[in-house]
């Protein structure tokens, strides 16, 4: 009781607030990604301080929403130290602002040319690596035209065009903020569970402080079924569409709506011709927006120069997997290759066969039903995929808010464990980590599995 009357007190709360400041700039403007050991501890007093305050502390939906924007506040003029894609993106703008396809000319190629048409081009080029400079760029076009907004506001900047990009993510998840408050407030569970996604130092580094733009896609996103759960499906279609042309992860989520509208009444037989005219419409609104963003870049290289871009990230790279892992050890026993290009074929293929198996054996005509769907789905394409970079979570996590498994929440904690290769010189991964990392999640997925249902909402807050 005692250990429960400090973790509610104020002062307690107060001096987790104040040390979480110091951590968060800490790790804003201190840390290197080779300091592994370092970036841990931060990571780990940052994620049990935000356990606490979410479970102990007896803070009202304002004053949280006020806490966790002031820690994103404390990012706005770092430069980003886990990642180094910014580059790349803040590299993309400026083409575009001089009228250039990113999609069909790679940095080597330009800077081959002799002809750069880029501010601060040596910089850009040096410090978004090899990999990323010897490839089309992969982001899609409303995900571009953050890119452009930075170029369009400091053009001549790197720290100018950060605080621009960091801005459009922080106000992105404003809108998560929103949406997601409202879509409890539909399913009348706890408006304050959103929390559990916006105060996560794991969304806070990720998003806000590493600059990737899963918030911005999970803005539409949020936002499209917020409005597809009013019936308002035209505007939820376009919203889908949007979400897909910042990053393409939603693409998956298509098939999964086909039991949404198809809501048979028996009475009335022209009713289900009627759901399957609005599916129809729905999905070709989908495709259409998404579509008519490419226009802007359409040209007879594009469709080959992306696909081939997209295509590397199943058969070519390999970075913190699971499955994959034991899918290549097998193929090693049998051949003794590396047969990522079989395996990294076979995986889509299977991650559509299960995306479909759930379409038609789960009927989510419920809001909760399609919810937990949406999250398996996309969970299994990450337990099969090849490369599982930290914040490709992002996604499980905001839907996970809406259900009663926990298994997210444990993997936004243990995930951090895969920045251990960028501590070694070679970029070995750790098996032992691996295990740590993987099996700590798949323990309480299976729990989740077994014992939870969509409807148990566990995760409360106080």
């Amino acid at each position: 009781m005692k250990i429960l009357s400090l973790l509610n007190s104020k002062t307690t709360q107060l001096s987790i607030i104040i040390l979480s400041i110091i951590l968060y700039v800490l790790f804003a403007y201190q840390l290197q990604r080779e300091q592994f050991s370092i970036l841990l501890t931060l990571y780990s007093l940052l994620f049990l301080g935000f356990i606490i305050l979410l479970k102990f502390g007896n803070f009202n939906f304002k004053q949280l929403t006020y806490i966790a924007f002031g820690f994103r506040a404390l990012f706005i003029i770092a430069i980003p130290n886990l990642s180094q894609d910014f580059y790349r993106f803040i590299w993309d703008g400026q083409l575009i602002l001089e009228g250039l396809n990113p999609y069909l000319q790679t940095p080597n190629t330009i800077m081959a040319s002799g002809t750069i048409p880029i501010t601060e081009a040596q910089e850009l080029y040096k410090n978004m690596g090899d990999l990323s400079a010897m490839h089309f760029s992969n982001y899609p076009p409303i995900n571009q035209l953050c890119f452009l907004i930075a170029a369009l506001f400091s053009s001549k900047s790197v720290l100018g065009s950060v605080i621009v990009l960091r801005t459009l993510i922080i106000a992105a998840d404003f809108g998560v903020l929103y949406f997601g408050k409202r879509i409890l407030e539909h399913l009348k569970i706890n408006p304050k569970q959103i929390f559990w996604y916006i105060l996560n130092p794991f969304i806070v580094i990720e998003l806000t402080g590493n600059l990737h733009f899963e918030g911005v896609m999970l803005f539409f996103l949020m936002a499209s079924l917020y409005f597809l759960f009013k019936h308002k499906w035209i505007l939820a279609a376009i919203l889908l569409g949007c979400s897909i042309s910042v990053k393409l992860i939603p693409l998956l989520f298509l098939p999964l709506f086909f039991w949404w509208f198809l809501k048979q009444d028996h009475n009335k037989k022209s009713s289900t011709v009627l759901n399957l005219t609005k599916l129809t419409t729905f999905y070709s609104i989908v495709i259409l927006t998404l579509v008519l963003s490419f226009l802007p870049f359409l040209s007879q290289e594009l469709i080959s120069n992306y696909s081939k871009t997209i295509g590397l990230w199943f058969g070519n790279f390999e970075f913190n997997a699971s499955f994959y892992y034991i899918f290549r050890e097998i193929g090693y026993a049998f051949t003794g290759y590396n047969e990522i290009k079989i395996i990294g074929k076979l995986t889509p293929i299977l991650v559509i066969i299960t995306t479909l198996i759930l379409t038609f054996f789960r009927k989510n005509q419920q809001p909760k039903t399609l919810i937990s769907t949406l999250l398996l789905a996309v969970s299994f394409y990450l337990f099969t995929a090849t490369t599982v970079h930290p914040w490709y979570i992002a996604t499980l996590l905001i839907l996970s808010v809406f259900t009663a498994y926990k298994y997210v929440l444990i993997w936004s904690f243990s995930v951090i464990l895969s920045y251990y290769t960028y501590s070694q010189l070679d970029f070995k991964e750790s098996a032992f980590l691996l295990y740590i990392q993987y099996g700590l999640m798949y323990v309480v997925f299976i729990w989740d599995m077994c014992f939870k249902k969509p409807g148990n909402q566990e995760l409360k807050t106080s």
